[in-house]
């Protein structure tokens, strides 16, 4: 049982779903591009957004943000180095902060930070990855404990200060790390957990590794909110998030699953599912695309509308009963049609 984390409209903990998080790549002072983003992101899933607040002028954008948004999406302040930044976060309407009372530097700054955090009920995510480390842990420790314990110790700080209002990371660049490090956090302290890698890379390679330690903590209970990192587009994570919780039944977001071809094939099965996908994963629907009739339908019979290919097109079908005989010039446009009338249709 973990504790419960209010993060403006969005509640991380016990009881709740998973939330999805993901972070601009804009600079934070240009605050139509940075509010572009965070619309972009909200429209693909995004349910927390994090901003970095690396000046004055980043943390004072926050306010012009939140005012020009049209959306109630909690902003959460990303500070190092400088406690005032994250004040100044605070007083300018962030929702959460995320710090590293590691580079914060004396005890008293944090105390400060944490006064103003419970004046303005805003709460702190605090934690360590594989390359902020405490020292002295390193030396003591091995890595997996070391990073665990790091982060354990920012927790112990917040509670000296009589903070309790925390949400705790740790990450690592290795899944094996990530997985072992959140376990033994897990066992130690009832505060919601914020999971996934740090610096997971590019492409699939980022999406693999994150899903394996993402789904194997989620499967353990591990995890209240996630945040899968890929160099590049952000709205990629949020895409990528949003497949591992409907994968793993957490969360009932719509995805395309498909056959993986053979020689009975008989219509362009990946061109047709990613012709629909993005149509799809608007929706919570599960929608199949099946090469051939032979196992097509009983195979796609759990989903809720579905595709099979036929040597004169296809047939289409909602929760295994076919519905209408399509030829294969129309496959694309009678799916979606059926998609788009199912999910109008209360279930």
């Amino acid at each position: 049982m973990s504790r419960i984390v209010r993060v403006g409209n969005v509640f991380i903990g016990q009881g709740y779903p998973v939330s999805i998080q993901s972070m601009t790549n804009t600079k934070t002072v240009d605050v139509d591009a940075t509010v572009r983003q965070i619309r972009e992101l909200a429209a693909a899933g995004c349910e927390i957004v994090r901003v970095a607040v690396a000046d004055f002028e980043s943390a004072r954008a926050i306010r012009k943000i939140k005012e020009v948004l049209d959306l109630n999406v909690p902003i959460v302040a990303d500070v190092h180095y400088d406690h005032r930044l994250a004040i100044e976060a605070i007083k300018n309407g962030a929702d959460k902060v995320r710090i590293n009372p590691g580079n914060i530097g004396q005890d008293w700054k944090v105390k400060e930070l944490v006064e103003v955090a419970r004046e303005y009920s805003v709460p702190i995510r605090v934690g360590a990855n594989s390359g902020s480390l405490r020292k002295d842990f390193e030396q003591k420790y091995d890595r997996i404990t070391a990073l665990a314990e790091s982060a354990l110790y920012e927790v112990r700080l917040l509670e000296k200060f009589g903070f309790y209002d925390i949400v705790v990371s740790v990450k690592s660049t290795d899944v094996l790390e990530t997985i072992k490090a959140n376990e033994y956090v897990a066992s130690k302290v009832d505060y919601p957990l914020h999971i996934g890698l740090t610096e997971a890379g590019v492409g699939e390679t980022a999406i693999i590794k994150s899903a394996i330690a993402i789904g194997h903590l989620l499967l353990k209970g591990i995890g209240n909110t996630i945040r899968v990192s890929i160099a590049g587009d952000p709205i990629k994570e949020v895409i990528v998030a949003r497949k591992i919780l409907a994968s793993i039944g957490l969360r009932k977001f719509g995805q395309v699953i498909a056959c993986p071809t053979c020689a009975r094939c008989e219509i362009d099965v990946e061109q047709i599912a990613r012709s629909i996908e993005p149509i799809v994963e608007k929706t919570d629907l599960t929608v199949a695309v099946m090469g051939c009739v032979v196992n097509g339908i009983g195979e796609g019979r759990h989903a809720d509308v579905g595709v099979a290919g036929t040597k004169n097109g296809a047939v289409i079908f909602k929760s295994g009963t076919i519905v209408k005989t399509v030829p294969r010039e129309k496959i694309v446009e009678e799916l979606i049609k059926l998609i788009e009338h199912t999910r109008s249709v209360p279930q």
